[in-house]
């Protein structure tokens, strides 16, 4: 029996220039209180990349850019987002 480990590929592009957008994964979190944590990432210096939006029945969703510039998402479970 062949016990070698299957590799994993993987790439890790350079950071977009500014004005760029994003040019990679972006990573997206799940939360259990959106509005909370939005507000917690303005305070520490985050923007808001791509306001909160629903997608209907599932879930709220938005985008936000770190004090870095890296674009990261936030995810909250809701099936009543509209």
């Amino acid at each position: 029996m062949n016990k070698k480990p299957k590799s994993v590929d993987t790439y890790i592009s350079s950071a977009p220039r500014v004005g760029q957008g994003t040019n990679a994964y972006v990573c997206t979190m799940q939360v259990e209180n959106f509005d909370d944590i939005a507000k917690k990432i303005e305070a520490a210096g985050g923007v808001v990349a791509m306001p909160k939006f629903a997608f209907p029945g599932m879930a709220w969703q938005g985008y936000f850019l770190d004090t870095e510039g890296n674009t990261f998402g936030v995810h909250q479970p809701d099936k009543n987002a509209k």
